[in-house]
């Protein structure tokens, strides 16, 4: 190639790359949602294979999990709008085609956890799968008026081609069972999901864990509202309960998924993520923040 050639090539490429990022701006399923709040979950975090076809590809705040089949890619949760091009990167940089991704499976309805899946969906082809309850929600791109964070709860773009599974129901998909395990009282149909995953005869299984956080706006009391703490600790005594080996919640750093993300990353001579009972465990979390949240409050009515 010619010196002149060279030069011509190298600023149409720098030019597509400008052509993309400002189609990107103007891309309204794109636009950052609360972009100097989310950031503190944005820290990027390097693209890991977990466990025989389980890798992690989001953030050191938000997890994001993809699981390749015989029959494409399964996408768990899609982060906020402003995180898609870098979850798509770390996809390609595990050697794989985002366009590929076949199903995204959602834990809850809110835009950190649910603001990029339209992006991707659309970008993709994929169709969404969540819990029941959860589908209206995402369908409008907005949380129900009895959601605790109901008056702080960003809008996020719509997903349209997306279907409710119900507690217990099985996706089937190119070998890979994924089981929709109904996990409520966050939000309105949050949803865990398992699957089994196997390296040679030995195998693990997985639960990727929507969050059972009490958090609300801070003028929501959970002690004014029991069937809302009811809601919280059924979910948590259903997380509690599910068979598990590897547990990785949907902000990795409830637990020490993140450590063990690390560790993985210096040597695969033992999996750090395979611990004993770590739903049961990431369970106390939740229930402990519950009860730390009850306790605020009556000692704010004294």
């Amino acid at each position: 190639m010619r010196k002149t050639e060279f030069v011509l090539a190298a600023v149409a490429m720098l030019s597509g790359h400008a052509d993309a990022r400002q189609a990107d701006r103007d891309d309204p399923l794109l636009r950052p949602i609360a972009p100097k709040y989310a950031a503190q979950w944005l820290e990027p975090q390097t693209p890991v294979r977990m466990h025989g076809q389980s890798y992690y590809v989001g953030f050191q705040g938000l997890g994001v999990v993809l699981i390749r089949t015989s029959a494409g890619l399964v996408l768990i949760d899609g982060s906020v709008p402003q995180a898609v091009r870098a979850i798509q990167a770390n996809i390609r940089k595990l050697g794989f085609d985002p366009g590929q991704i076949k199903h995204i499976l959602v834990t809850e309805p809110h835009w950190d956890h649910a603001g990029g899946v339209a992006a991707l969906a659309r970008d993709s082809g994929a169709t969404v799968i969540a819990g029941t309850a959860a589908v209206a929600e995402l369908r409008r791109g907005t949380v129900g008026k009895d959601d605790p964070q109901a008056s702080i709860h960003q809008p996020m773009p719509p997903v349209s081609r997306i279907r409710g599974v119900r507690d217990g129901e099985a996706l089937r998909i190119g070998g890979v069972t994924i089981v929709a395990r109904a996990t409520p009282g966050h939000t309105a149909g949050s949803t865990s999901w398992q699957w089994r995953s196997c390296e040679g005869k030995a195998c693990a299984t997985f639960v990727f864990s929507a969050s059972i956080n009490p958090v609300s706006d801070d003028h929501y009391r959970f002690s004014d509202h029991p069937e809302r703490v009811a809601l919280l600790r059924r979910g948590a005594a259903k997380l509690a309960a599910l068979r598990c080996d590897i547990a990785i919640p949907s902000h990795p750093g409830t637990n020490d998924t993140l450590a063990h993300l690390a560790a993985l990353e210096r040597s695969r001579a033992r999996n750090p993520l395979i611990e004993k009972a770590p739903c049961k465990v990431l369970a106390t979390t939740y229930t402990q923040r519950l009860d730390a949240r009850l306790a605020k409050e009556k000692a704010e009515q004294r």
